[in-house]
């Protein structure tokens, strides 16, 4: 394959992560991962070793009480060889929380945010994979129902 069809795959590979992740299809997020994946999540706050934890985290903390959207623009992919390739993707997410108090996120809010993905990828037996992936925010605000928002930037004090 050429280049171009290697980038697409890897394209295809994290609009199918994210779809997972948001239709918490846990099956499906498990594909997308190789088995000792790494995950770094929020500037390494949320690090997890294996794709069984990685999975096993985001199943516990994206609760039936989260709803959730995570959209990605403009990558960077580079291929560096055969069988592996990094990539940076813009990061869009919201996060409706109806119930249960998160870290950060008391029931009865909503968090919108953009961060930056860091990722890596494996190729085996003709198909990428998430070897490495995580994100560092640039900002996200949170919002309760009935009160003022709670802000942050990476740029503030």
């Amino acid at each position: 394959m050429s280049d171009l069809e290697e980038i697409e795959a890897i394209r295809q590979l994290k609009y199918r992560y994210l779809r997972a992740v948001d239709l918490k299809d846990w099956d499906l997020l498990t594909s997308t991962f190789t088995p000792d994946a790494v995950a770094e999540y929020d500037g390494g706050k949320q690090s997890h070793n294996g794709r069984d934890a990685i999975v096993g985290w985001l199943r516990s903390a994206l609760d039936n009480t989260l709803v959730t959207l995570h959209q990605v623009h403009n990558p960077e992919i580079e291929i560096l060889s055969e069988t592996s390739a990094r990539g940076t993707w813009y990061l869009e997410d919201r996060v409706i929380n109806r119930g249960s108090d998160q870290p950060h996120m008391p029931g009865g809010s909503i968090l919108t945010g953009a961060a930056f993905y860091a990722d890596e990828y494996q190729r085996a037996e003709d198909e990428w994979k998430i070897s490495h992936t995580g994100y560092e925010r640039t900002y996200f605000d949170v919002r309760k129902y009935d009160e003022p928002s709670t802000f942050y930037s990476r740029w503030e004090a």
